[in-house]
């Protein structure tokens, strides 16, 4: 562990530092720990041209695009999760003002592998007999080295791999010179990172050197590959950190009509984004009693009787 280097800093920094107009960001947690004061904090700053690679592109893709930050999306799903559409993505795949390329979920995790190895391509068999090639320019097919079930060579469909400027995670803790830990849901959160040129990670909390040594398994990034640790306490609302706060179905299903309005969307980010100085603010105006609603109680592992009927 890298303990030479303390990498903290505000939001506010992390953002203005290593996120730039024109850039390709990498926003991951895959239904958990997703990063979306981050998002939030690049549409305060105004971002435009951003290339957004994201496998699962749910509500703050849909924020980033009504703030006018992305022109392009590199995805294998876009919905708001199971509460319906992204009215924003929606409207702007369909009038032209946003350029989507489109993987399977196993070609997003091939891209990353082959980025995170520095790799020209990975090979995948999943897209033989879909129609996906016929869409996506990128999936091209190249002839096996070596002989296959009959004897002869054959030909795999492959991945370019993919380089973020930077990626951004959000994760439950990590210490002081960044050797992140995560449990849960672990998504591609690691590939994400040493495939990018930059890593920020977002933690819920700094800890002790101490408590990362005595549970090293759950260091899921070391320290050499982060950048920047920033510190902000639910920062992947309304998607949930296991351990720290539940998922906010009620904010995803209001999502649904607040998209399907453009005056309505601009007003939410007008109120809620623009109109909060900081995620902390933000966690602020969502009011205790939400929050008391998202509260998680402490789950012990304890041996359990299968056999009992309880």
């Amino acid at each position: 562990m890298d303990s030479r280097t303390d990498k903290i800093m505000s939001m506010r920094d992390a953002i203005a530092r290593h996120v730039h107009d024109g850039d390709t960001v990498c926003i991951e947690g895959f239904t958990h720990l997703i990063p979306t004061a981050a998002g939030h904090e690049i549409i305060r700053q105004g971002r435009r041209d951003l290339t957004v690679v994201r496998m699962t592109a749910d509500i703050v893709v849909d924020q980033m695009l009504a703030a006018d930050c992305v022109t392009t999306l590199v995805s294998s799903f876009v919905g708001n999760s199971s509460a319906g559409s992204l009215g924003e993505l929606r409207r702007r795949v369909e009038d032209g003002r946003l350029t989507f390329e489109e993987y399977s979920h196993y070609g997003m995790v091939c891209r990353y592998l082959a980025g995170a190895q520095r790799l020209p391509f990975h090979p995948l068999r999943s897209y033989g007999g879909s129609d996906l090639p016929r869409v996506n320019g990128g999936l091209r097919k190249v002839t096996s080295p070596y002989p296959g079930p009959d004897g002869e060579p054959e030909q795999v469909y492959v991945v370019p791999p993919v380089h973020p400027d930077v990626t951004i995670v959000h994760a439950q803790r990590a210490d002081r010179s960044g050797n992140t830990q995560v449990w849960g849901l672990t998504g591609v959160q690691a590939e994400a990172v040493y495939a990018a040129r930059t890593a920020i990670v977002v933690v819920e909390e700094i800890v002790d050197d101490s408590v990362v040594r005595s549970d090293p398994n759950r260091t899921l990034i070391p320290a050499h590959a982060v950048d920047a640790v920033v510190v902000c306490p639910r920062g992947a609302h309304p998607s949930f950190a296991q351990g720290y706060y539940d998922r906010d179905g009620a904010f995803y299903r209001e999502w649904a009509h607040i998209s399907k309005d453009p005056q309505r969307l601009a007003t939410w980010l007008d109120e809620w984004v623009y109109g909060t100085a900081d995620h902390a603010a933000y966690v602020a105006k969502l009011g205790s009693v939400r929050w008391e609603c998202l509260a998680v109680d402490e789950a012990l592992s304890i041996p359990v009787d299968y056999g009992r009927r309880r």
